[in-house]
């Protein structure tokens, strides 16, 4: 059996991670994302928030700020296969987690500054790991 890697001085870590939902009501998924938005920002108003939340990134953005995550309740587990929960709060279907790392990519996003080249993925993994 291979040994697994030890932690060594300058060894990149990233993890790479992908959740997917299925939006199943529009009106509770925004509803949820401006509520969401006026409890990172309490001073907003909900006319306020309604300007600032009017699209799937703003609601997306919105989501993430406030709980880490898009579905922030999601169980472990989404059920059978094309399965949707149609009765959340949030509008919202979890449809599946996945997770990876990968050890040292050769150039962690920090290397990059503010502006990546406009071929960079930042999701791909590297060949040469």
């Amino acid at each position: 059996m291979d040994e697994l890697p030890a932690p060594m001085t300058g060894m990149t870590i990233s993890i790479r991670t992908r959740q997917d939902v299925v939006i199943v009501d529009p009106e509770r998924f925004v509803a949820s994302a401006r509520a969401a938005y006026r409890e990172t920002s309490p001073e907003i108003t909900e006319e306020r928030a309604a300007e600032h939340i009017r699209n799937v990134y703003d609601a997306v953005w919105a989501l993430v700020d406030r709980f880490g995550r898009l579905a922030a309740d999601a169980p472990a587990s989404t059920g059978l296969p094309g399965h949707r929960i149609p009765d959340r709060p949030d509008g919202l279907s979890p449809a599946g987690e996945r997770m990876q790392i990968v050890l040292n990519d050769p150039h962690p996003l920090q290397d990059y500054g503010c502006f990546m080249p406009e071929e960079y993925d930042p999701f791909a993994i590297p060949p040469e790991v």
